[in-house]
């Protein structure tokens, strides 16, 4: 069966920009591979891309208005802020992005060596990059494809086969397999995503008709033909878990143990038992409605140099300010004669020194525990405040495995110890119910441009979730316990030699999307006016991720925007009455 490689026409316009993102297998050969044979591919770091035609994301092509809020109409002569951005993460690249198009000067403090939050990477003393988490772009992250678009970075994404991989213990390799095509002609959704469930070999038959007597009676279903009215549907589930609502619908157990707990860890870093069923379907009904919606790709390297640098270049060519190390100790504030609160300052440190920034405006763009060691505990007798201080944070371990050769080539012995020209194996985002690691890839395989190393074989990495049981152990025993793991998913690497390894321990990454959790998530628009909050935790209809946090930057940088003048005006009065009581 012939079938070229196909990306979203929101992001790609033309043919030259479509090959640009096909995976190199397909653009070798334009086959498309068995749902039940994966086939090894030989990858290496792929030429520069050429993307001078890819349009930004148009909202036609988004499922709901609300995942894609419109720019406000600026006023000619409207004012222009000063805006300060604690954190520097996706959400906090993201506001200064928006505001920076609109003229606003702005300034982003990082307490860290590094920008990018949860999804930074860094160099160690060996030169090798350090991820905080495995980093997956799927299709329906229209508002991240934007800001990349912007900063001409989509060229860094790799666009892998339009299936999900689950690899079982002994090297038994099942998909979920969304490619689909009737007499040589795509098939879209929903229908792509039926036959998928309906074909899948990682579940039985018995538990492929439970799944589907679930799925079917879904508020997924009303998405197809009222996307709102799902989506009201899908929020009005948050206070069941995924299990609770799948199995009252049908849905059988195995089918929780075979495939939803490992996405479920992917998505949240929990299982179906703890995460919420909004939180999933949320995801589902995007993949429903959205036929490339569940379309994975990854960068081609590392998101210090791929993703984030290009982010900083385009903000830094618009006039605003990085700077990093400086870690906020204190929101100066102070009660006007209403009563109403105003943030006065932001008290700054680095290695021993100390200053106060002032601003018109300011942004908190944290996640969860940094928003509420930045928060003033008085504060807290706001109800508003008070609900951050009731999320919580999900551990998680990343471990990036080194070997000799590669692991995932399982087809023939000679060519998985052969690094003498490309690497080999699956080149995807791979899922496992037999393993602690929930989702991997070999990284030397989809990110080649800087992981990709001659003379060394495959990096795996690996996100440990639950990980609450590794949290107390040794690097060096996480890594020797994830290499055994790996061993028994793929026997054929038993020969291999771990050659290196790292660790990194996050203790609270993603918020916890537990049942009753998301009446807790603040708005981006603070009871303190000219105080706003921004991260993937706060509110917005997408959930806690790349996507989720640069969406919540855009509704935080909107909201700055609609209130200008209101900042404007307390800022000059503030001004004002500072000059009165010198003059005095």
């Amino acid at each position: 069966m012939q079938a070229s490689a196909v990306a979203s026409p929101a992001l790609l316009q033309g043919q030259a920009a479509t090959k640009a993102f096909a995976p190199l297998s397909q653009r070798a050969t334009g086959r498309v591979r068995s749902s039940r044979t994966v086939r090894s591919q030989a990858v290496q770091a792929p030429a520069k891309a050429d993307v001078s035609n890819v349009s930004d994301v148009a909202l036609k092509d988004v499922p709901l208005r609300s995942l894609f809020p419109d720019v406000p109409t600026i006023c000619p002569g409207a004012p222009k802020l000063k805006v300060a951005i604690v954190g520097s993460g996706l959400a906090g690249l993201s506001t200064a992005v928006e505001l920076l198009d609109q003229g606003y000067e702005v300034d982003i403090y990082e307490s860290r060596p590094w920008i990018g939050g949860k999804v930074a990477s860094f160099k160690d003393k060996d030169g090798n990059d350090i991820e905080m988490g495995l980093h997956v772009f799927f299709g329906c992250y229209f508002n991240l494809f934007r800001l990349m678009a912007k900063c001409g970075v989509l060229e860094n994404l790799l666009l892998k086969d339009h299936t999900h991989t689950f690899i079982n213990k002994g090297g038994d390799v099942r998909e979920l397999d969304f490619r689909f095509f009737l007499g040589g002609k795509k098939i879209g959704a929903p229908f792509h995503g039926l036959n998928a469930f309906f074909t899948t070999p990682q579940l039985s038959l018995t538990d492929k008709v439970a799944n589907s007597l679930a799925l079917g009676t879904s508020p997924v279903v009303r998405s197809l033909f009222d996307p709102e009215g799902g989506m009201r549907s899908v929020r009005a589930l948050d206070n069941v878990s995924f299990t609770r609502w799948f199995k009252s619908h049908g849905g059988s157990q195995a089918s929780i143990d075979r495939m939803w707990d490992p996405i479920a860890y992917a998505l949240g870093f929990l299982n179906c038992d703890d995460i919420s069923a909004r939180c999933m379907l949320s995801i589902f009904q995007f993949f429903a409605t959205k036929t490339d919606a569940s379309a994975l790709r990854m960068l081609n390297g590392s998101p210090a140099e791929r993703l984030l640098k290009p982010i900083a270049d385009y903000i830094t060519a618009k006039g605003g300010r990085i700077h990093t190390r400086w870690g906020c100790r204190e929101i100066q504030y102070e009660q006007g004669p209403g009563g109403q609160t105003r943030v006065t300052g932001l008290h700054m440190t680095k290695a021993g020194q100390e200053q106060t920034v002032t601003a018109d405006a300011y942004v908190a763009a944290l996640d969860v525990p940094g928003a509420k060691r930045l928060l003033p505990q008085a504060w807290r007798s706001d109800k508003f405040f008070d609900n951050v201080f009731q999320l919580v944070g999900v551990p998680v371990i990343t471990v990036q495995l080194r070997y000799d050769g590669w692991v995932t080539e399982m087809q023939d012995q000679s060519k998985m110890k052969d690094m003498s020209g490309s690497a080999r194996g699956i080149n995807n985002l791979l899922y496992s119910a037999d393993a602690d690691f929930s989702c991997f890839a070999d990284l030397a395989l989809t990110s080649p441009v800087d992981y990709f190393k001659q003379g060394q074989g495959s990096l795996m990495q690996c996100v440990l979730t639950p990980a609450d049981p590794y949290l107390p152990k040794t690097n060096e025993d996480i890594a020797a316990e994830v290499d055994k793991q790996v061993r028994r998913l793929f026997p054929s690497a038993a020969g291999l030699t771990l050659k290196w390894h790292s660790v990194v321990k996050i203790s609270q990454s993603l918020y916890r999307e537990a049942p009753g959790v998301d009446p807790f998530r603040p708005d981006q628009r603070t009871p303190v006016p000219n105080f706003f909050l921004a991260g993937s935790y706060t509110k917005q209809d997408y959930i806690d991720s790349m996507e989720g946090a640069t969406l919540s930057g855009r509704q935080c940088a909107y909201k700055v925007l609609e209130d200008s003048e209101q900042l404007a005006r307390a800022a000059g009065a503030a001004k004002q009455q500072q000059q009165q009581a010198v003059a005095a």
